[in-house]
């Protein structure tokens, strides 16, 4: 674990307390706590309940942000710092 990928788990926590119930109701806020802890201990991107966790949040937003429950730029903050919170994605090398 990087100290960015710590940086960004604290954040995603704090935006959650933020929110609070008065906008994420408890399971709601189990779904991103969730996705954060298996990101941050996820050891690449090929982790399977990493990646689903992570698609069941950005579902979770989509439908926040379509009710009107959440602001579009809550839930892109949060997306963005969740997938800070995960390994960065290999790196890709060139054919010579």
């Amino acid at each position: 674990m990087t100290r960015e990928r710590a940086h960004a788990y604290r954040r995603v926590i704090q935006t959650v307390d933020e929110l609070g119930a008065s906008t994420l109701g408890s399971r709601e806020q189990d779904v991103i706590r969730h996705a954060a802890d298996s990101l941050i201990f996820s050891r690449d991107l090929l982790d399977e309940a990493a990646r689903e966790a992570l698609q069941d949040v950005e579902r979770l937003c989509r439908a926040l942000v379509d009710t009107g429950r959440l602001k579009q730029a809550s839930a892109t903050r949060i997306a963005s710092d969740l997938s800070q919170c995960g390994p960065p994605p290999p790196v890709e090398l060139k054919a010579a």
